[in-house]
């Protein structure tokens, strides 16, 4: 619930009396109402009750009070009025109760040594203050004395007296030298609380002249000093030789050597003693001990544990101090000093007693007229203090008579009071330890009631928070408070609505109809106010696109979003911040309308990052988290343990991972005997592995280095280990890859891998080699040969297969027995020819060939394959000879046969093969011819149109370039195309193949022809070519359309041709409607299913014309003609598989010799096919196909 506010300190200061009502009368702190209403004294500020004074300065005793009306001010000193009239030294501070005593000129500060108590008084009471003791400070001169030489053997206690003078307050003691330095003190040497300086035992080394106290008077800022103290340790053997020398022999006496001690207390003497300290206060405890060795001290508590977190040990544990003493805290202490001779103990009882202290102390008391009320003043204390009740600064006893006051012991009862009650009581709470004084006033109003928010004022808050209006009043007796909402509204009641005491209406949820204005209506019996008050509820700012979690390499650039959305009304302010503190002072932070940009992201940018965005209603935000990562630390700090002379433990530590978790580490090693400054990779261990034992090869001169990996990418490599160089020791290992093949047809060349030089184990590496033909020699020929790669033997048999070995040595020995391998010696050419040379023809193309492989003895190497030499030698058709050009087709293996692609049609060819080895082709076989058969020809190579009249055009070709055999003749069919694109009846001539032209007459006139040409051999028709032509208009009819003009002026003609035209217009209209819902025209779906123009069948009933339409590959030419515009002849198609094709250098094929390319062109398109017209049939060509 809210019933109070809080107010500036100065008006605090003044009214804090209204804080501490207990009626039902609550006092706003607004200081226009507390300036109006009248109100008894309260004192405000006060000197403390024991004021110690610098005698050398004014003194000030302060008092300061308020009230209404304004309280005035008097004094008592030593229980009697003080007038401050009569002393010219003492005035009183303007509008205050403080006095200012004038020492600095010419006033005594012992002169106003005294007890002073200020009262302040108005028409409705008097308060007064603590009884405040004036005491100057004092800092009195050490007496004067002589001090002997302290002289005391070695290993004795010692006590430095200080006894410093009196002083007020207490001086603070301390040891220094004559330099001014601090005496250096210790578990043997320490101050004690009395100010003396304590030796549990002294050491020669304690000797010194200049050992001072020194005690500073804080209040006054003096330190006063005490002679020096001079102190000489005389040691055993020093003191055994003054003692002879001043003996007679025949005395028997000698000073004792130092003798260890146990433990005596020094301070406190006996074993038990007393201690009483106040609570609340520090309780400081202390035991100092003598012996040799020193002793060291423990504290304990009889029969309970030493108070923890208010329990501390100073002084080398020679002090307990506790602080915040209680009750609690009284019992036995026990100190215990102990070495290794024994221990003594002492035990302080401490009593824990309590100056008064508050338990309830009397509140400040507001009435009305007629009301009841109650001041309780309860306080405790050790012995419990007396409570004494004081009306006004008087004992109540004798104060003036209350009817509506009774007292009650700590408590006095009001009831039915009147304005003439009100006065300021005080409690006084003493014992024998100090005492308590609290004024508190009872003030007696009768107030109508005063709203004291401000009208119309403003309330602005966001949608679905808590709305609270404010309505701060007074009156007296308490006003009701009233709400409404608007101008005529209704009592505001119900759950949606809290109504607190002090006079604030609070929304719980505002919603946007909470928007309005509400009235506050304050009445009391002594009058009634109301005040309006305006609530605007807006939408919440929000952020709909916050940032994300990102993981960026180092020197990356990262962004983070903040996108909100806020009201319309309020301007948001968008913040970032770094770990909850502002973004670095650093350029490469860009913040944006929306976002904040980090460029060349380091690692100190790692760290969480907030958008707060403020209105003057709201705050949001929301973090994000950038973690920057990079590739790790290199590793450091290389150790290599456990050398044995096969293996050896490596161990390291890793560098920083940079926030990406190392996965592996990887080792590498350098040989710095045979190969410094070169790096191998040796092994690769788990990030989570930091030792690892490593394999060694004998005669290596180590170094390891470690380089870590993450996710980002590899460290730096770590600093080399130190070396470690493995012994010498016979090879491991062999030569790798030993191999056999012969460069000329009698050598052996013996090829190998030399070793590394790690794996030579040892110096003077050499290999051993050894060879034998195989299933003939048995015994070995080996020699031993220097470290190199190869070795050649020569004068072996062609190709003949050996048994091969090469082992290493070295100085130590030879290693282990190597494998065997098989060579062969050097190849030669192939003796022999393949014989029984067949040749099957498959078609026109296409032809199989077969031979009888040769026998692998005459091959004298490997056999590698075949080879098809082929050529065409003439054409068959033109009996012309031309450039022989040969092509080579290589089979693989053992292969007996293959095919040959490519060929052209009717031509004659030959052809030989060759067996083929490592060193090359053997003896071709004998050329065997073979001839192709006829094909379909290729397309004539041009077709022209000439001459054109009204009936007849001419035509002129040329022969096919590839006739593919003996042409039987040329094959010519047209074709009429009407004004609509539509095609007539086809027309097929055969023609002679010896003819290149041809005139065609009785052709209609200002027709368009389409023609196609193609030539024939035995096998079939070739390729066609296609042209278009027309024929020229009449001039006949050209002279009828001209006296067609005259008639055509005459009236009766044009309403006649205009009918004609609109029944025309409306059939056109129909068709064109019909046709474009038709999709494909017919004579289109006709020519899709009849590719060839001789099927194209013609309209039984009346031998119209079908459709057509121009293609794209008959587009015009100039003139009326038109040439194809693609006069490719596609090949005819082998149904023969092409996996015994071989490889050549006009295709590819495969080991096994199949064929891997394939052959393909582009078919000419048959007459009449692809006749869909392009583009919609117009009126007007419609119009031209009835002319």
């Amino acid at each position: 619930m809210m019933k109070k506010k809080s107010i500036s300190a100065s008006k605090a200061s003044l009214v804090f009396f209204l804080c501490q009502m207990i009626s039902a009368l609550d006092v706003p702190l607004d200081s226009k109402l507390l300036e109006e209403l009248s109100q008894p004294p309260t004192i405000t500020q006060q000197s403390p009750k024991d004021y110690i004074v610098d005698p050398r300065e004014n003194i000030v005793i302060q008092c300061e009070a308020k009230g209404k009306p304004p309280p005035s001010f008097s004094w008592t000193r030593n229980g009697t009025h003080f007038d401050i009239d009569k002393d010219e030294q003492v005035t009183m501070k303007p509008n205050s109760g403080t006095l200012v005593i004038n020492i600095m000129n010419g006033g005594k500060a012992e002169a106003y040594e005294g007890v002073y108590q200020c009262t302040a008084r108005n028409e409705r009471g008097a308060a007064i203050s603590n009884n405040i003791v004036i005491r100057p400070s004092r800092s009195p001169l050490w007496t004067k004395e002589k001090l002997e030489p302290n002289q005391v053997r070695e290993g004795d206690s010692l006590v430095l007296h200080c006894r410093p003078p009196v002083g007020l307050p207490p001086p603070i003691i301390f040891w220094m030298d004559n330099a001014f330095q601090r005496l250096p003190q210790s578990e043997r040497v320490s101050q004690g609380l009395n100010g003396d300086l304590y030796f549990s035992n002294v050491q020669p080394e304690d000797t010194r002249e200049d050992y001072i106290c020194y005690a500073r008077f804080n209040h006054t800022q003096t330190i006063q000093q005490k002679q020096p103290i001079s102190v000489k340790v005389f040691s055993m053997d020093s003191l055994n030789d003054t003692i002879a020398a001043n003996l007679s022999d025949t005395d028997i006496y000698g000073a004792k050597p130092v003798t260890e001690r146990p433990p005596i207390l020094l301070t406190p003497t006996g074993t038990t003693s007393n201690k009483v300290e106040l609570r609340g206060n520090v309780l400081l405890l202390e035991c100092i001990a003598a012996g040799l060795p020193t002793p060291v001290i423990r504290w304990i508590k009889e029969g309970g544990e030493l108070p923890a977190n208010r329990t501390f040990f100073e002084n080398f544990k020679k002090t307990l101090k506790i602080i915040d003493v209680s009750e609690a805290d009284s019992g036995n202490y026990k100190c215990i000093a102990r070495n290794i001779l024994g221990s003594t103990h002492h035990v302080i009882s401490v009593t824990v007693k309590a100056a008064p202290y508050w338990i309830t102390a009397p509140r400040n008391l507001v009435l009305s007229p007629g009301e009841d009320g109650t001041l309780i003043c309860r306080a405790n204390g050790n012995p419990k203090p007396s409570i004494s009740w004081l009306a006004n600064g008087v004992p109540i006893a004798i104060a003036p008579e209350d009817p509506s006051r009774k007292v009650d012991g700590d408590t006095i009862i009001f009831s039915a009071v009147q304005e003439r009650s009100s006065a300021v009581y005080q409690c006084n709470a003493s014992n024998e330890y100090g005492y308590l004084l609290a004024n508190a006033f009872v003030n007696v109003l009768a107030e109508p009631p005063r709203i004291l928010t401000p009208a119309n004022k403003l309330y602005q808050v966001i949608l679905d928070s808590p709305a609270l209006i404010d309505c701060a009043y007074f009156g007296s007796p308490k006003p009701e408070i009233e709400w409404f909402k608007g101008v005529k509204g209704s009592i505001l009641r119900g759950n949606e609505y809290v109504f607190h005491d002090n006079g604030t209406l609070e929304i719980p949820a505002a919603q946007k109809d909470s928007t309005g204005t509400y009235t506050c209506v304050a009445r009391n019996e002594l009058g009634k106010i109301q005040n309006e008050v305006q609530l605007e509820v807006k939408d919440p700012t929000m952020i709909i696109k916050q940032p994300e979690y990102k993981v960026i390499q180092r020197y990356g650039h990262v962004s983070f979003e903040c996108i909100i959305k806020h009201d319309s009304t309020l301007i948001p302010t968008v913040i970032w911040l770094k770990d909850n503190d502002e973004l670095p002072d650093d350029e490469r932070f860009l913040v944006g309308k929306d976002n904040l940009t980090i460029m060349n992201v380091t690692d100190k940018d790692d760290g969480t990052y907030t958008c707060i965005v403020n209105t003057t209603l709201d705050s949001v935000s929301a973090s994000a988290v950038l973690t920057v990562v990079a590739r790790p630390n290199p590793p450091f700090d290389l150790e290599l343990t456990g050398q044995l002379e096969r293996s050896i433990e490596l161990s390291w530590i890793p560098g920083d991972e940079n926030n990406s978790p190392i996965t592996s580490f990887v080792i590498e090693y350098e040989d710095g005997l045979h190969e410094p400054g070169v790096w191998h990779y040796q092994t690769e261990v788990p990030g989570s592995q930091t030792t690892v034992q490593l394999k060694l090869s004998p005669y290596v001169n180590y170094s390891f280095r470690v380089i870590a990996v993450n996710e980002i990418g590899r460290s730096q490599p770590s600093e080399p280990s130190e070396q470690y160089l493995t012994k010498s020791a016979n090879p491991d290992e062999n030569p790798s890859n030993v191999q056999g093949i012969g460069s000329e047809p009698d050598n052996l060349v013996i090829t190998w891998e030399s070793l590394k030089g790690f794996q030579s184990n040892g110096p003077g590496l050499q290999y051993k080699v050894s060879w034998r033909q195989k299933d003939v020699d048995d015994e070995w020929t080996s020699v031993v040969v220097a470290n190199v790669s190869k070795y050649i033997v020569s004068g072996t048999p062609t190709f003949v297969p050996y048994e091969i070995k090469v082992q290493a040595l070295n100085d130590l020995g030879y290693a282990p027995e190597p494998s065997e391998v098989i060579g062969h010696s050097g190849e030669d050419l192939p003796m022999v020819a393949p014989g029984n040379v067949q040749v099957h023809v498959i078609n026109s193309t296409l032809a199989k060939v077969h031979w009888d492989p040769v026998p692998l003895k005459s091959v004298r190497g490997h056999l590698q394959g075949y080879k098809v030499y082929y050529w065409k030698v003439q054409s068959l058709s033109r009996r012309s000879k031309r450039h022989i050009e040969k092509k080579i087709l290589t089979f693989r293996g053992n292969k007996t046969f293959g095919m040959l692609p490519g060929l052209e049609p009717y031509s004659s060819y030959k052809l030989n093969v060759r067996v083929v080895n490592g060193k090359g082709e053997g003896p071709a076989s004998p050329d065997k011819v073979f001839k192709t058969p006829e094909g379909v020809p290729s397309s004539p190579s041009f077709l022209k149109i000439t001459n054109p009249t009204l009936d007849s055009l001419t035509l002129e070709w040329g022969s096919p370039t590839h006739p593919n055999g003996v042409l039987i003749s040329y094959i010519l069919k047209f074709q009429p195309i009407n004004n609509t694109h539509e095609l007539g009846p086809l027309v097929e001539i055969r023609i002679p193949a010896n003819e290149s032209s041809l005139i065609l007459k009785n052709l209609n006139y200002s027709t368009r022809y389409k023609f196609y040409f193609n030539a024939q051999t035995s096998v079939g028709s070739g390729s066609q070519i296609t042209e278009e032509a027309v024929t020229i208009m009449d001039e006949g009819k050209m002279a009828m359309a001209s006296r067609q003009v005259d008639i055509a002026t005459q009236g009766w003609f044009i309403g006649l041709m205009c009918a004609v035209a609109l029944l025309i217009l409306i059939l056109l209209i129909v068709c064109f409607i019909r046709r474009n819902k038709g999709g494909k025209y017919p004579v289109k779906e006709k020519e899709d299913a009849h590719a060839d123009p001789e099927i194209q069948p013609m309209k039984e009933d009346d031998g119209t014309f079908g459709e057509y339409s121009d293609a794209e590959d008959h587009k015009p030419l100039k003139k009326g003609s038109r040439t194809p515009s693609d006069r490719t002849v596609k090949k005819e198609d082998s149904d023969d598989s092409l996996v015994d094709y071989g490889e050549g250098v006009n295709g590819q094929f495969n080991e096994d010799g199949s064929f891997i390319g394939q052959y393909s062109g582009k078919k000419e398109k048959e007459p009449a096919e692809g006749n869909e017209s392009s583009e919609a049939p117009s009126p007007v060509n419609a119009m031209n196909s009835f002319v």
